[in-house]
């Protein structure tokens, strides 16, 4: 027996020995940093949430990562907007809140998140509960004057747009815009509006942040027949629209006033009945070399243009040439180029997840699985 007793006590020792060691404590919370300025391969997805809109977010998704794709969240509530800047160190996000969650008094504000952590640093209120609410599109929220001041499309059905002072934290100006809708930031500070006559108007604004004279184009945006998609990929400060229809027209928003550059139609391609259209969400974008992305589908017909596609063309808008078509795996939403020197295209699916391409290629290098509920638009980091 006393021998057992010396076998069991020079087991347990041994054992001990061998027993990982428990690990150090850790404070709580531990809040890691992210990049003052992000890599060229992080994309913000906004997650609408449709199934519950209050609680609406956005992901910060490193595409390039085989792994711990995702950075970072930060709540975008009720039909909300996200707007990083490229030289604050802050995210803009325009959202509404209730004071019931679902009823009650209504508050309108731009929050402004700090990049590094990711805490709400200020909020702006936004007064007269107008902002517009609706299925999110990035050019409801812009930046102009060298990004001291923030653009809000107000939709009551009235359309209008308030100016805002970033460093003041303060509103320095309403803009009637009667039948024109969303903001496209347009000389050193100002902003074009698309009109449902098919115009577009421009807006200069003064030192004060008042409207200056308006400068309204002639008809260009064939609404009836084959209107534009109203996110454009933006090469310098020139946008590329696409047209339901396939034609893809430049806009150069350089000068105190939006100039039509004129279209042309992307080049025919065989396959499909009855023809490849544009559709989805956010149908085009365009990586650092100014090549364009068009997300097609290959049922087009009258209504379709919001069906999401299986292929992303990708045309050399100088040239005005088909470069390559790149085969979806999965059937999607919405596309964005990265802006590295070698970009990869981002497809957004139905279920929440995103597919990876290699823009150069076509080929697919990966899926971020479920990073979100509803991904509608995505905004690649500059």
């Amino acid at each position: 027996m006393a021998a057992f007793a010396m076998l069991l006590m020079s087991a347990s020792a041994a054992g001990a020995q061998n027993f990982p060691q428990p690990l150090p404590e850790e404070p709580v919370p531990t809040v890691s940093e992210l990049p003052e300025r992000y890599p060229d391969s992080w994309v913000f997805v906004h997650d609408l949430h449709f199934n519950s809109l209050p609680d609406g977010r956005a992901a910060i998704v490193d595409v390039a990562a085989a792994n711990h794709n995702l950075r970072g969240q930060i709540p975008v509530a009720q039909f909300g907007n996200i707007l990083p800047s490229t030289t604050r160190g802050e995210i803009y996000v325009g959202e509404t809140f209730y004071s019931r969650l679902t009823r009650g008094e209504r508050t309108d504000v731009i929050t402004i998140w700090d990049t590094k952590t990711l805490a709400p640093k200020d909020e702006i209120v936004l007064p007269g509960g107008k902002r517009g609410l609706f299925v999110t599109l990035r050019n409801s929220l812009q930046l102009t004057n060298d990004e001291k001041w923030a653009l809000v499309f107000n939709f009551t059905p009235g359309s209008s747009v308030t100016v805002v002072d970033l460093d003041g934290r303060k509103i320095l100006s309403d803009i009637d815009l009667p039948g024109c809708s969303l903001v496209y930031p347009t000389g050193p500070r100002g902003f074009t509006s698309l009109c449902a006559d098919g115009t577009m108007t421009s807006i200069a604004l003064d030192a004060a942040g008042k409207a200056g004279p308006a400068v309204t184009s002639e008809a260009f945006n064939d609404i009836d027949d084959d209107p534009l998609f109203m996110t454009p990929a933006m090469v310098g400060r020139t946008g590329w629209f696409v047209s339901f229809k396939g034609n893809l027209r430049a806009i150069d928003f350089a000068g105190a006033a939006a100039k039509d550059l004129g279209s042309f139609a992307i080049p025919p391609q065989a396959g499909g009945e009855p023809e490849w259209r544009p559709a989805g969400w956010q149908v085009i974008s365009a990586d650092r070399a100014g090549l364009l992305y068009v997300l097609m589908n290959p049922k087009g017909v009258e209504g379709s243009h919001k069906d999401g596609g299986t292929e992303a063309w990708v045309i050399d808008p100088q040239a005005k040439t088909l470069v390559r078509r790149i085969a979806l795996k999965n059937h999607s939403l919405s596309i964005e180029a990265t802006q590295q020197q070698q970009p990869l295209l981002v497809a957004s699916r139905p279920d929440g997840s995103l597919d990876v391409y290699d823009a150069a290629s076509g080929a697919f290098v990966r899926t971020v699985a479920s990073v979100v509920h509803d991904p509608m638009t995505m905004t690649a980091a500059r």
